[in-house]
């Protein structure tokens, strides 16, 4: 894990766009399908919320395995949807899915303790009956910028554990403490990167609303920049893999 230039995070920022416009069709496909999973999931009483987070590694390794399909100059397939399901590497991921619950609950703790539980049932009560959200406090609008970048910083430490898992063999904790200290080292790349890609997207939603405002289009076009702006960053996490750790072997499962 040689340090990097902060440059290399637009370089990854470029090469994910190069292999999304390569199978677009495919990885938007792909994306609604783990979307409507998770949904669906999360769905089911008490235990759902719990299986969509610790299954979050088994469904980021589809959007992996798909990159390293397409960058190969396969066809990627429905199948890839069941990368990280299959046995062997289940269970591992599995496992590697226990970290992403403890890191869920801890920071929802810190949510907890740094936002007022009233003005979040406030917002959530003006957001259900349709109405403009309360005014906002200045101090609850740094807590609540600072516990969204303390999440952002957490999830983007956590993005190898997955193919570190899968490609690399590793136990939970070891593929944890590989993928925080290798996005530590690439902390410059990994700033370039997500503040290249929020600007471009902040951009190009206001070029959006400005176009279409808010009719009906506009809101579905909006959504639609949200997708595609998540597979964009999605490529770009595999670019990054693939310069820190190399680029994988794609064998298959095998046994962690």
């Amino acid at each position: 894990m040689n340090n990097l230039p902060a440059s290399t995070g637009w370089e990854w920022l470029k090469q994910g766009s190069a292999l999304f416009r390569k199978q677009p069709l495919a990885l938007t496909i792909l994306l609604f399908a783990n979307i409507v999973f998770s949904i669906g999931m999360s769905a089911l009483p008490v235990l759902g919320p719990v299986l969509a987070i610790v299954l979050i590694p088994s469904f980021s390794m589809a959007f992996m395995r798909a990159c390293l399909m397409i960058e190969n100059g396969d066809r990627v397939t429905p199948e890839v949807l069941l990368t990280g399901f299959r046995r062997p590497v289940l269970a591992p991921l599995c496992k590697a899915g226990l970290v992403y619950l403890a890191v869920s609950l801890v920071l929802m703790v810190v949510m907890r303790f740094t936002v007022p539980t009233e003005f979040l049932q406030q917002m959530a009560a003006a957001t259900a009956a349709g109405k403009a959200p309360p005014q906002v406090e200045l101090s609850h609008l740094l807590r609540i910028f600072g516990t969204f970048v303390l999440n952002t910083v957490v999830l983007v430490t956590l993005c190898f554990v997955a193919p570190l898992t899968y490609w690399k063999h590793m136990g939970p904790g070891k593929a944890t403490f590989y993928s925080f200290f290798a996005v530590l080292r690439a902390a410059g790349p990994f700033i370039v990167m997500l503040a290249s890609w929020f600007a471009i997207f902040f951009g190009v939603c206001i070029l959006a609303a400005l176009i279409f405002g808010d009719a009906a289009v506009g809101r579905a076009v909006i959504m639609w920049l949200i997708f595609l702006f998540v597979l964009l960053l999605q490529c770009a996490m595999y670019a990054g893999y693939t310069t820190i750790f190399g680029k994988p072997l794609d064998k298959g499962p095998v046994a962690a």
